[in-house]
């Protein structure tokens, strides 16, 4: 099960389907993000698509009757009005029109605009999902709550990608969700109906051997609000926390000394080849592989001087547009890898992610409040990082006879921080993860909390990457076939196997993150057929901003000493 595959499958067919001649490609805003993350641009050229247009951008009225037009756009009601307004005042010779499930009105409404009958074929494709890695998929929904309850056109949007991405894969599952998540199940009883409404999609054929069905698992972000505070380790996860990737994309326009042609960088495992073998490296090993490849590049760069014959020459010209990929990628990840390094030592981040994981895995109240104290005092601790501390300090010692938020609080208030947020983290996290959380992460005295286990980045798992999420957890009990009735109940009235499903997918309801990707992705080396996906992906400064939204207009009722923090002057982080 690759996501990035099926969705270069569904665009290959589109692109096959209208036939030999010149082709443009009409999109909306997401179906561009979708597009662009399955296949570079010049990959699409050579696929006879030359011409590239938003449906949502001002038309123009120029006739371009030699082109086909591949129409790939969702099937919202503002695309249909634009497509009919198109359909009336054709600009192309003939239309090939692909959609997620579409419902007859609209192919009605289509039809009927279509009075030039420049309509060759409307299809249903099953590319409703942002393809992020082989086994990870985003809806990029930023925000998906409100008042801790969802907003509908989230939930509606979240319907639709999980139904696109289960046809996709021809998958007709059983579905389990957190019980004690309200929204959880409200997406889950969504996505049942409309599986039991759109019978004829769904009417896979059972697997012959009576192995167990496939099984959709929804999950929800506020049992486990620690995994997107952590900082992170691996190469992609690492890069979105301290740069942001943004639909495969890095803005690096802010980082001093960077070429022009470096601003902005593309990160896909499909299109670079060292990217898609590091993702889940770790920083030490990333460190250690980038060194290879360079001392790699400059062999082949004194190889290149040495054209002494005619042979020389051809052999040249016949390498050079591999050497000058591999001079860009090496520049590409030196780039990367060096701002990650300034970042690591100027935020501090040994010492603070070491404390958050600290914090994460076992409880010492003393010793880790006077910790956070001092760093959150230390003005080289930046505010974000100081939040992020008090955050899981607070989620941990919430109820602590000797709770010292209140203090770390005014002492974050004081140089400008954002405490107003840590309230909201309270509202938000939800009650069984109050009971649970802290009390399901263990650590062996085996493993000692040192950062001088770091000598030359190594030893990065060790020290900076003991806490599990959740995820790992909750799939570590589906793949050995353990029940989970109570927890996670099933929806309908389908009876719980006792076998393992085959083929899992995981969806977190208010984003998911590069570190449960890692985790999924072990899973799958060791066989098994994983896929995870979310609203969103996170990272720490992205969450926060969930919490903020989903806790909007929700009345504080938790821990009363930081009642004065509801209602205090905000500072900016």
């Amino acid at each position: 099960m690759n996501v990035i595959r099926a969705v270069q499958l569904y665009l290959e067919k589109m692109i096959s389907e209208a036939g030999p001649g010149m082709k443009m490609l009409m999109m909306d805003r997401e179906t561009t993000s979708i597009v662009s993350m399955a296949f570079a641009q010049s990959e699409m050229l050579q696929k006879e698509v030359y011409l590239f247009e938003r449906i949502d951008s001002g038309r123009s009225n120029e006739r371009l009757k030699y082109l086909k037009c591949i129409v790939f756009i969702r099937p919202t009601r503002d695309n249909i009005l634009r497509l009919q307004s198109e359909l009336k005042s054709p600009k192309y010779g003939s239309y090939y029109i692909s959609n997620n499930i579409i419902p007859r009105t609209d192919i009605k409404s289509l039809a009927e605009s279509d009075e030039s009958e420049s309509v060759r074929e409307v299809k249903e494709v099953y590319a409703d999902y942002l393809p992020v890695n082989p086994n990870l998929f985003s809806l990029n929904i930023p925000m998906c709550l409100q008042a801790l309850s969802w907003n509908p056109d989230a939930l509606e949007r979240s319907v639709q990608g999980i139904i696109s991405m289960l046809l996709s894969f021809k998958l007709r599952p059983a579905i389990r969700y957190k019980g004690s998540s309200s929204v959880a199940q409200t997406l889950a009883k969504k996505i049942h109906e409309t599986i039991n409404k759109e019978t004829a999609l769904f009417s896979f054929r059972p697997p012959e051997d009576g192995s167990p069905p496939p099984l959709l698992l929804i999950l929800d972000r506020r049992d486990d609000p620690i995994t997107p505070l952590l900082n992170q380790w691996t190469y992609q996860a690492m890069v979105h926390e301290l740069l942001t990737i943004n639909k495969q994309r890095v803005d690096l326009s802010g980082v001093q000394g960077v070429p022009k042609d470096l601003k902005e960088i593309v990160l896909s495992s499909e299109q670079d080849e060292f990217y898609a073998g590091n993702l889940y490296a770790n920083f030490g090993e990333i460190a250690t592989t980038i060194k290879i490849m360079m001392d790699e590049f400059q062999k082949k760069t004194q190889d290149q001087k040495k054209i002494e014959s005619i042979n020389d020459m051809k052999n040249f010209v016949e390498t050079y547009p591999q050497f000058k990929k591999m001079s860009g990628t090496v520049t590409k990840h030196l780039v990367l890898i060096s701002e990650l390094s300034l970042q690591v030592g100027k935020q501090q981040l040994f010492e603070i992610s070491e404390l958050e994981q600290e914090i994460a895995c076992r409880a010492d109240h003393s010793t880790q409040l006077q910790r956070v104290k001092k760093l959150v005092s230390d003005e080289k601790i930046n505010l974000h990082n100081a939040l992020r501390l008090i955050l899981l300090y607070s989620m941990r010692y919430e109820r602590h006879a000797n709770c010292g938020t209140s203090g770390l609080l005014k002492a974050l208030q004081d140089r400008g921080g954002r405490a107003h947020i840590v309230p909201k983290m309270l509202e938000y996290i939800s009650t069984s993860a109050r009971q649970e959380l802290f009390n399901t992460v263990k650590i062996t005295d085996a493993v000692k909390l040192t950062r001088n286990l770091i000598k030359g980045l190594k030893g990065v798992e060790n020290v900076y990457t003991q806490h599990n999420c959740v995820l790992k957890e909750v799939l570590e009990e589906v793949i050995k076939g353990r029940p989970l009735d109570a927890a996670y109940p099933i929806m309908g009235n389908e009876l719980p196997f006792r076998r393992p499903p085959q083929e899992v997918v995981v969806f977190v309801v208010g984003g998911t993150t590069y570190e449960e990707a890692l985790a999924v992705h072990r899973y799958n080396q060791e066989g098994c057929k994983v896929i995870l996906g979310g609203t969103t992906i996170h990272n720490s400064d992205s969450f926060i901003e969930e919490i903020v939204a989903a806790t909007a207009g929700i009345p504080f009722k938790h821990s009363r000493s930081l009642q004065q923090f509801h209602s205090a002057p905000h500072g900016e982080a």
